[in-house]
Formats: structure tokens, C-alpha cells, sequence
């Protein structure tokens, strides 16, 4: 088998069956563009949310001699963008990278193409969203992951949309989902009713626990995907996982029939769904504006 016909799946993420199931999708997709499974190898790693073991699992698929890395969450692609200058990569999602190595145009990572999660203005559109749904708050704040670079992104642009709409944003920083409690225990001794959650692939893991936590200390959840709300979150603003993962296999295509990452574009989502589960915002006792239930979607209840 030659190096082109394997590819290399880095997810930060667990392989639960949500997680296994979008890659299936991506194999369909594939499939659906000619590329039977006899012909093309995928090899799986996936790092179950703990970051310290992308590296290693980017060096293996390296290795095995990937014609091309498929990465999931934006520490996985910066993995992988550290581990090979040669090799495509394609970002199934995960935001533009702030590695070192990327934060000016003149250090563009030139194997590097696929999916960005965060475009402009989305941070903006989802804390008016958590406005309209609390609207005597006058603050909010930002849960982010300490150790993903698609965090300070979200977390500046929040910051600035805050002050462009008048309210006051505060961020609160952890390292994994069992700072969930502390983090929302010092949310609630700040006065806060109503959290913005930054991307990333440890939280949509965890996603569970988040929206659970979050309610049990009473605390209104802005998340950033249909998943999230699904899972016992308020709400969620943002574009449909699976399409990312379709779109995904079709960078693949066209990397497996010669074309270069560079000539890709690093694209921005650009298809956006509003949920909103109405069981969660009954057990806070909320009651949501009839404007905003009408442009949602109902995720429970």
C-alpha cells in the first residue's frame, strides 16, 4: 500500500459512539467520492482529552508513512502542524492556529487546509444570544480550556464583543472536566448567571458533565454546538458537526488526487443552527423570549 492510499486520523477527543460516528460519516463521504475501503487505510489515534498524548500519536502516523492527517480539535492540528511540515493535514475542526510557529502570515503553515470553527463575529452573535436569553444580566463569562489554542481567540473576541454591547465578560480558565464544579462555583460567587463555552474538543467530550455541572449550580450555558444542548445545555449557536466531517473527506478527495494544502482554502463554517432545550431553561426557571424560541429549534423538552 502506498503512503498516499493511508490516512491518519488524529482526534483530541474519546472515541465514544457520537465521536465514531462522525468519522463514519467521513468514510462514507470518501466512499461517496470513489475511494473504496479496500483501497485506502484510515488509522485512528485518538488522545481521550488528554493533550500530552497528540504529539506522540502524530509522530506514529508520521511514521506509518500517512499520506495525508485528518485531525479533529485544534490541539490535535497543532500536533500535527508541529510534527510534520510536509505531510497534508485537513481540519475536521478546530479554529486558525495561535502556535507559535502561526501567528503571522509570513509563517503561514503551508501543509495545513480544511475546516475553521470560529469565524468572525461568532463569539459576538453567541453572547447576544445569551443576552437575549437573560436579559436583566448584566454580565457573563467564558469557560475556555487552558490548553487549546482555539481558547484565546474565543475568549478575546468575547472579551471585545463585550464592550461593544455594554456588558461586562469575565473568563475562567481549567484544565479538564473535573474543574467544572470550582469554576462554576466561583461563576455563581461572582454574580454571574450565564456562561459563554469556548471550542473545543475536551468539552465537547465532556459535554455531559458540563451541562449537568452548569445546572446544578444554576448557570445558563451558551454552547457551540447542537450536541452541547442536546447533552442538557440552555443553548447552542453554531454550525452542524456532521457537515464539517463530510467536508472534511472532500479536502481528503482532492489532496488524494494531487492537489496541494496551499491551494486550499482554510475555509470558515459558514452554515449556523440556534437549539435551545426548553427542560433546561424550566428547571432554571427561566422563561425565554417567545422572539428567540421561535428562530430555535427545540433540543429537549
Amino acid at each position: 500500500m502506498t503512503a498516499q492510499r493511508r490516512i491518519g486520523i488524529l482526534d483530541t477527543a474519546a472515541p465514544d459512539p457520537a465521536r465514531l460516528a462522525l468519522w463514519e460519516l467521513f468514510e462514507q463521504r470518501l466512499r461517496e467520492l470513489g475511494h473504496a475501503s479496500a483501497g485506502l487505510r484510515l488509522e485512528f489515534r485518538f488522545a481521550e482529552g488528554r493533550k500530552e498524548r497528540l504529539a506522540p500519536a502524530a509522530a506514529e502516523l508520521v511514521a506509518l508513512g500517512a499520506g495525508a492527517l485528518v485531525t479533529a480539535g485544534t490541539p490535535a492540528a497543532d500536533a500535527a502542524a508541529r510534527t510534520t511540515r510536509t505531510i497534508p493535514i485537513v481540519m475536521a475542526t478546530g479554529t486558525a492556529l495561535e502556535a507559535d510557529f502561526a501567528k503571522s502570515p509570513d509563517q503561514r503553515v503551508d501543509n495545513l487546509t480544511g475546516l475553521t470553527d470560529l469565524p468572525p463575529g461568532l463569539s459576538e452573535a453567541r453572547l447576544k444570544l445569551l443576552m437575549e436569553a437573560l436579559p436583566q444580566a448584566c454580565a457573563f463569562s467564558i469557560l475556555a480550556d487552558r490548553g487549546n489554542p482555539s481558547s484565546p481567540p474565543a475568549v478575546r473576541e468575547t472579551h471585545e464583543a463585550g464592550r461593544r454591547l455594554g456588558v461586562a465578560t469575565k473568563d475562567y480558565w481549567i484544565s479538564g472536566p473535573g474543574e467544572f464544579d470550582s469554576a462554576f462555583a466561583a461563576m455563581r460567587a461572582d454574580g454571574l448567571s450565564g456562561f459563554a463555552v469556548a471550542p473545543g474538543a475536551m468539552f465537547f467530550a465532556a459535554r455531559t458533565a458540563l451541562a449537568e455541572t452548569a445546572l446544578r449550580h444554576r448557570l445558563a450555558a451558551m454552547t457551540v454546538r447542537r450536541d452541547y444542548c442536546e447533552a442538557g445545555a440552555l443553548i447552542s449557536y453554531g454550525a452542524p458537526i456532521e457537515d464539517n466531517y463530510r467536508r472534511a473527506a472532500e479536502y481528503v478527495d482532492r489532496i488524494l488526487r494531487g492537489a496541494k494544502p496551499s491551494e486550499l482554502e482554510l475555509a470558515p463554517v459558514s452554515t449556523f443552527e440556534l437549539f435551545v432545550n426548553r427542560a433546561t431553561a424550566r428547571a432554571l426557571g427561566l422563561e425565554l423570549p417567545k422572539e428567540l424560541l421561535a428562530r430555535a429549534h427545540n433540543a429537549g423538552g
